[in-house]
């Protein structure tokens, strides 16, 4: 029997019929009269100068209202990546907005922004982290480099740093420089009796929803404010920066999210401040849609990564040293996440002695932004198939080893601070018992691999507020303020219920909206249900106080000695004679009303982190005539502290799981060395469909409740995508005996190694 009435039960998210029927409505759903529709003129090339723009043809097209540039603008300092609107005398990456077309319709838009004439004056670019730090390197800032956007901090991967090397004032496209260091690097290689040295790759990759971003910006003639709706992830956050650039108050910007179609991090301020400026300029509403083809070549992808990992161990499988060099290619913004990336490596296998030095340098490159687990997937495909190859040539178990080597409550994390809770080692061993796990050996003698990796994800944390209120038919609403991009809404449904005493169909989650919903951080870092739904519990648990002292005046009894079942107050035992919450809450409502409406406010904010672990087992089978790698069994075991939807969290590690397959086998955003994107639609761009994707995929959920999450939730958006690439690395080594450190593992990159292996 469960502890709980609603947490845990398997519920289906609440807009997935609206979803499937086709009855949601998405940004490009929403029409506003009079609307004009954008399209945008983008660079043709990664670095040159813009001579002059000619729209008198754009002019000519039907429907074609106006073609703004930068002069219809104003000048922004360029301090991120949001503010950057359109090309002002000179464009860094292949896909800036030049211009913008606005018409009446979407097709009069396009055929406007075809014959928009840029003249341009080609200039050298610098296109990867090597050629940006070389001498003489074209600067992608000369007057200085922006500070640029927190998108790390953003998402929990603010961690990490160290002591910046000594400032030069010369201008460079070096971002930043820092090193953290501990113990005696030299002392601890000496006693190790195993080194293993490697340098690890992973390319840009495109977070790739299914919807493109949009925005819908209309002028308030009442306020001179703005209101936008916006598939975005962070409507509060968006509110501000629109705020900003509009350089009116917070208070008269109205931001409404739409229903988002994917998000994975991208969908943070990116196109915002265009749009409403655009309205502004015009004083009409303006929507952009993006194209596949803009949303690839000019939004926010994981930035390309280079990891030189130098690692020790005695005999026995202890770790002694760890020295890791971290490049990172953040574009045309700084990021910050290169020192996240460094402390990932060294932080979940504690070293006594380490060296972690990170640069991060721009380049003429769409900027860089946050990827469902920013910088995860590609240290732990460092660390994790390290370790894996240490073991194997110490000749030990692989999941011994990282146990013996797991951070424990109270370890140093890489930055110094100590481990909390967490259940690295309870998630390890669900997965060591796993009957595919045993049979390895079985797998190998029938030509197949099988391999095991973990990852984790620290986990985000915010302040957050939530709004409870009961209505006369007896329904719960819930206002949390915050966007559902994953089911959310759904598992603070089951919150609420559990908090409250009713059913989880009695109970309703409204929509984010800035001028209706409380303050919530946006959605993202795996810190959505942790923060909120704290907020969202102690709402309900406050609602339900009121209902409860109001029933005690109608049953002369202490509020002690009433509950609520059925969506009915009664008192405990006594079961005949029972008062509807609706009737209770309806006594402060209306006129006349003796008491004061039922109002639950919660208020919280969350500063301790509560990390979450996946491990994953993959079985796969590799064509030793073409190199390319099926995957044939996919197991994910993950610690949900608590599952609050196991529906909903079994989606997520699933969903997880094969984006990581994409890291691992497919994904890859080329350039050419003018930096003309070779990867920009999907027909060259490859994600795993369900036929590259197991056949059999597994999912186990283990539960060591946090102590600070909702009824013990951790997070659990970010851990399951991280471990797979390890994972299948691993595999392939155990199939083939390759140890293959560049991601990703495409068929041509597997046959020329395994080729290479046999001297070919």
């Amino acid at each position: 029997m469960s502890e709980f009435a609603a947490i845990g039960q398997p519920k289906p998210i609440i807009d997935g019929k609206a979803k499937v029927t086709g009855s949601a409505r998405y940004l490009p759903d929403i029409n506003l009269p009079g609307t004009l529709h954008a399209r945008l003129v983008p660079s043709t090339y990664a670095h040159a100068n813009v001579l002059g723009v000619d729209d008198r043809a754009a002019l000519e097209i039907p429907g074609v209202a106006a073609v703004l540039t930068h002069e219809d603008l104003p000048d922004l300092a360029p301090a991120s990546r949001n503010r950057l609107l359109l090309a002002r005398g000179r464009v860094i990456f292949v896909g800036q907005p030049v211009a913008l077309v606005l018409a009446d319709s979407e097709t009069a838009a396009a055929d406007g922004a075809d014959q928009v004439v840029v003249d341009y004056e080609p200039l050298p670019a610098a296109m990867s982290f090597a050629e940006a730090v070389a001498g003489g390197a074209p600067l992608v800032w000369p007057d200085g480099i922006p500070k640029g956007a927190d998108d790390a901090g953003e998402h929990g991967a603010g961690a990490g740093g160290g002591e910046e090397e000594e400032e030069d004032d010369t201008p460079s496209n070096l971002a930043a420089d820092s090193t953290t260091s501990r113990g005696d690097l030299a002392a601890g290689f000496a006693e190790a009796d195993l080194i293993l040295e490697h340098t690890y790759t992973s390319p840009m990759v495109h977070q790739s929803s299914i919807e493109t971003h949009g925005v819908l910006a209309q002028p308030d003639p009442l306020t001179g404010g703005m209101n936008v709706w916006t598939s975005t992830q962070d409507p509060f956050g968006c509110r501000s920066t629109v705020a900003e650039v509009l350089g009116v108050t917070e208070s008269i910007v109205r931001v409404k999210g739409a229903v988002i179609g994917g998000g994975f991090g991208a969908k943070f301020t990116v196109y915002e401040p265009l749009v409403v400026l655009a309205a502004q300029a015009v004083n009409r509403p303006v929507k952009l849609a993006l194209t596949r083809s803009e949303e690839i070549a000019a939004t926010t992808p994981a930035p390309p990564l280079e990891v030189k990992l130098k690692l020790g161990a005695r005999k026995d499988g202890t770790l002694t040293a760890l020295q890791t060099d971290v490049t990172m290619d953040a574009g045309c913004y700084p990021m910050n996440l290169a020192s996240f990336v460094g402390y990932q490596v060294g932080n979940y296998y504690p070293v006594p002695n380490m060296e972690i030095r990170v640069r991060e340098a721009l380049t003429f490159k769409p900027s860089a932004g946050a990827y469902r687990a920013p910088g995860a997937p590609t240290a732990f495909f460092v660390i994790d198939t390290a370790i894996d190859e240490m073991a194997e040539q110490l000749g030990l178990d692989s999941v011994n080893m990282r146990i013996m080597n797991a951070a424990r409550e109270g370890d140093l994390q890489a930055d110094g601070s100590p481990w909390p809770n967490q259940g690295i080692r309870e998630t390890l061993e669900a997965v060591r018992a796993h009957p595919l796990w045993q049979n390895r050996e079985t797998s190998r003698a029938a030509g197949r691999g099988v391999g095991i990796a973990l990852g984790g994800w620290m986990g985000g944390q915010s302040a957050a507020a939530a709004i409870c209120n009961v209505n006369r038919d007896g329904v719960v609403q819930i206002n949390a303020g915050s966007m559902d991009i994953s089911g959310v809404a759904t598992s603070f449904n089951l919150i609420a219920a559990e908090a409250f005493g009713v059913s989880p169909d009695k109970v309703m989650v409204l929509d984010a909206d800035t001028d209706t919903s409380p303050y919530s951080a946006g959605s993202g870092g795996s810190k959505t249900l942790y923060s909120n739904g704290l907020a969202v519990r102690e709402a309900a648990e406050d609602a339900r106080r009121q209902v409860l002292a109001l029933a005690a005046d109608e049953f002369e009894a202490d509020p002690e000695d009433l509950e609520i079942v059925d969506g009915e107050v009664r008192v405990k035992g006594t079961p005949t004679r029972t008062i509807p919450i609706g009737d209770i809450a309806a006594k402060g409502m209306g006129f006349g009303a003796n008491h004061a409406p039922v109002l639950g406010q919660g208020r919280t904010t969350v500063t301790d982190q509560s990390p979450a672990f996946s491990v994953q087992l993959v079985e796969v089978e590799v064509d030793r005539e073409t190199g390319e790698v099926q995957v044939l069994k996919h197991v994910i075991a993950q610690d949900a502290g608590r599952a609050i939807n196991p529906l909903t969290v079994e989606g997520q590690m699933v969903g997880g799981a094969v984006q990581g397959l994409g890291w691992a086998l497919y994904e890859e955003m080329a350039y050419d060395e003018d930096g003309q994107l070779l990867s920009g639609s999907w027909m060259d761009y490859t994600m795993p469909d369900s036929m590259q994707t197991a056949p059999e995929m597994e999912t186990i959920i283990v539960e060591v409740p946090s102590e600070h999450g909702p009824f013990g939730a951790r997070g659990v958006g970010e851990p399951p995508v991280v471990p797979t690439p390890a994972a299948v690395a691993n595999a392939i080594a155990h199939s083939t005996g390759l140890r293959l450190t560049h991601l990703p593992m495409t068929a041509p990159r597997v046959l020329e190694a395994l080729r290479s292996q046999n001297g070919g």
